[in-house]
């Protein structure tokens, strides 16, 4: 049955014909304890986007074995990065919804801006329903994931799709599927390390470490490897660095299958070895610091790096809700608004 005929008496074709933005995130648990934690795994491993094998082996799997074990050590890592405001990543989107709206309203381009989870809360249909109800019928999507993959920018599209599919008026939509080159967002990148630099001085090496994805997908076709690369080879163009000052690596793997490498944990493993005992480590493909940042990076790899020896490591944080960060999403919805 279709959810919206645009006809009826609270809103009427009358109260069309507004812009808005919507900003998507990947999401997080509603608290950090197992049972949200489960609540969160399962919406999240079951997107066939997100694990491609075989629906009926990999539900056995999940809601045999994974559900059954992993939320109660993810939530115990979810303790060590909450906040007083709840889930970092929430919590800094929301302040990058916040200040995207107060650019927007100082420009000439009249909009209201809206932030969706792909998982959890709150939602993509609701958000959309609140968007509806406000009369918006012309929407800009940003998924705020920097180098597009399937698993992450086309979920958040299907996840669109799949309400917007139940309405009997359709907005027009505007959806921006990547923006790993775009010269704000180099821009913005090369600033947060150029200050760090300042601040702390240059390090020995520079790990630009991107989520890591099975390198199955690259063969099948996903660009995202592509798009990472590309991503690093412009913002090392921007700061002037040499070959041997940098490394891209890939993160956060799951499973037993080959994922795109270098890893990064073996790699900074592997560097005092080589005499490098000082590093910075800054995630180019995560918008807001989340549990893989915070948690994964400054804390997990951190321990790594000092136990084989290595003597300096810092992580150079995401770019949050930094103001050049803010007018590079700023740039990129106006063209639609």
């Amino acid at each position: 049955m279709a959810r919206f005929s645009g006809l009826d008496k609270e809103t009427g074709h009358s109260a069309r014909g507004k812009s808005g933005v919507l900003l998507v995130n990947l999401g997080t648990p509603d608290e950090p304890t197992a049972p949200a934690v489960r609540r969160y795994l399962a919406e999240f491993l079951a997107d066939p986007r997100v694990v491609e094998i075989p629906k009926l082996v990999w539900m056995i799997i999940l809601h045999g074995i994974i559900l059954r074990v992993r939320p109660a050590k993810s939530a115990a890592l979810y303790k060590e990065i909450w906040t007083d405001e709840g889930s970092p990543l929430l919590a800094i989107s929301e302040q990058q919804r916040s200040k995207l709206s107060e650019v927007l309203a100082e420009s000439d381009k009249e909009a209201s801006v809206h932030l969706a989870m792909r998982y959890g809360n709150p939602s993509v249909a609701s958000t959309l329903q609140a968007m509806h109800k406000q009369g918006i019928d012309n929407i800009v999507v940003l998924p705020l994931y920097p180098q597009y993959a399937a698993p992450t920018t086309a979920s958040a599209f299907d996840s669109i799709a799949k309400e917007l599919c139940q309405w009997r008026y359709i907005p027009a939509l505007h959806f921006i599927n990547t923006y790993h080159d775009n010269p704000d967002f180099i821009s913005a990148l090369a600033n947060s390390i150029e200050q760090d630099f300042a601040k702390n001085g240059k390090p020995q090496k520079l790990v630009l470490s991107y989520h890591g994805m099975p390198e199955r997908n690259l063969h099948l076709g996903d660009p995202y490897y592509c798009f990472c690369m590309k991503t690093s080879r412009l913002l090392v163009e921007k700061l002037g660095l040499q070959e041997e000052d940098y490394i891209t690596t890939f993160q956060s793997r799951f499973g037993k299958a080959k994922w795109l490498q270098p890893y990064t944990d073996a790699t900074i493993e592997s560097l005092p070895a080589q005499g490098v005992t000082d590093i910075a480590v800054i995630c180019p493909a995560f918008s807001a610091d989340c549990l893989e940042t915070l948690e994964e990076i400054q804390g997990e790899n951190r321990h790594i790096f000092e136990g084989a020896g290595g003597k300096n490591f810092r992580y150079i944080a995401a770019l949050n809700d930094n103001d050049d960060h803010i007018q590079m999403m700023a740039n990129l919805v106006k063209p639609y608004l």
